[in-house]
């Protein structure tokens, strides 16, 4: 079997403009959509929307390259790339993306982090960090405290 330039295996699936479609797609490789998506895309490879895609509905893949419109909540395991004509409406989850000028995005992001990392132990030595002395108690000696 010859092989094409797209992926790996040779394997895309295609959503040709002007091709409108309400459902599931489920494949192991690329999944290009020039048309109209109603519905979820699964996949374990790459999900390319075009200029002229529009997705509703949910993406679940390896990466994401967009120069199209999604409305949609989005897991991606690596890469997410809105490009320029791109608009990104929904809920994202993904460790990486990248947004050219003109890109779009609305909506909600986690790319993983799960706490804020600790700034004292990278404070220079003459910067004291003063949240040390909060929250301890200070007496004061021949004042009357006002309330």
């Amino acid at each position: 079997m010859k092989k094409t330039g797209y992926g790996d295996d040779g394997n895309i699936t295609l959503l040709a403009k002007g091709v409108e479609l309400k459902g599931e797609i489920k494949v192991e490789g690329t999944v290009r959509i020039d048309g109209r998506l109603e519905g979820d895309v699964q996949t374990k490879g790459e999900v390319i929307v075009g200029e002229d895609g529009v997705v509703k509905g949910a993406i679940h893949a390896d990466s994401l390259i967009s120069s199209g419109r999604i409305k949609a909540t989005v897991t991606v395991t690596g890469k997410i790339q809105l490009l320029k004509t791109a608009i990104l409406i929904g809920e994202v989850h993904c460790p990486m993306m990248v947004m050219e000028e003109g890109a779009k995005f609305q909506g909600v992001s986690d790319m993983g982090v799960t706490g804020w990392p600790e700034e004292s132990s990278r404070l220079p030595s003459n910067v004291r960090d003063m949240n040390v002395h909060r929250g301890k108690a200070v007496a004061l000696i021949g004042r009357e405290v006002d309330l």
